[in-house]
């Protein structure tokens, strides 16, 4: 992962927000607000999100094909730099996002600087939030499958053992070795399903709810959805 950037002592009228500040605010101020140090693990999500973005305006017709075609270049040569370890930050990267949009206006140019067409940061952060937990659950769902499946099999193997059973510290019923590995699959497996079901109240696609009241641009929030692989499209923009 590319190193990231330094933020004191930094030019302040290079950030998104410096028309509405008279003077620059104090640099402990700008390390604080700033979060690239940890949401930088959503770049793939970022630039997946902004691909499924970009590619809707393009098919919409809100932006000309030529202009959505470029900036998915640009934003697959970003991808090839994070994975390459090549991405180079700069002081005035506060965030992943701000990180990633400034690198493809770079390399695409005016079109680069249309990739906010219709979208809030609000929705795009929180589709690159909810992509990021979606794989990420996921993928501790199957770790601790891996873990229940390998009680279960020192619990064949236990045979007759047994140990004691405890209540209040003190030792009870005997157990066999096989009920107590299973008593731990078990309570795994309910986690499993909590996991899931934490999974399936993430797939609901925010892209296109805009800040607060969606746009009144011809979007297609449903392509964008099916695009990242969202099982459905959220019902209610606030």
């Amino acid at each position: 992962m590319p190193a990231t950037p330094d933020h004191e002592n930094i030019d302040a009228a290079k950030h998104l927000w410096h028309g509405r500040f008279n003077e620059a605010p104090a640099d402990s101020l700008m390390a604080f607000t700033a979060s690239i140090g940890f949401d930088v693990r959503l770049w793939r999500d970022d630039i997946i999100g902004s691909i499924a973005h970009a590619e809707m305006l393009g098919a919409t017709g809100v932006l000309p094909r030529a202009d959505a075609d470029a900036i998915v270049a640009a934003l697959r040569q970003v991808h090839a730099e994070f994975d390459g370890g090549t991405f180079r930050f700069v002081a005035s990267d506060e965030d992943i996002h701000t990180a990633i949009e400034r690198r493809v206006t770079e390399l695409a140019g005016t079109a680069g600087a249309k990739l906010h067409t219709a979208r809030s940061r609000n929705d795009q952060v929180a589709t690159a939030l909810r992509l990021f937990a979606k794989r990420e659950i996921t993928a501790t769902a199957h770790r601790t499958l891996a873990l229940i499946d390998v009680l279960d099999r020192r619990a064949d193997d236990a045979g007759d053992a047994y140990l004691p059973g405890y209540t209040h510290l003190q030792r009870a019923q005997p157990v066999l070795l096989s009920h107590h590995l299973r008593a731990h699959a078990w309570a795994l497996a309910r986690d499993v399903e909590r996991l899931l079901d934490a999974v399936a109240r993430l797939d609901v696609s925010p892209l296109g709810a805009g800040a607060l009241a969606g746009t009144s641009l011809p979007i297609d929030p449903t392509d964008t959805q099916r695009r990242l692989g969202f099982a459905r499209v959220f019902a209610n923009s606030l």
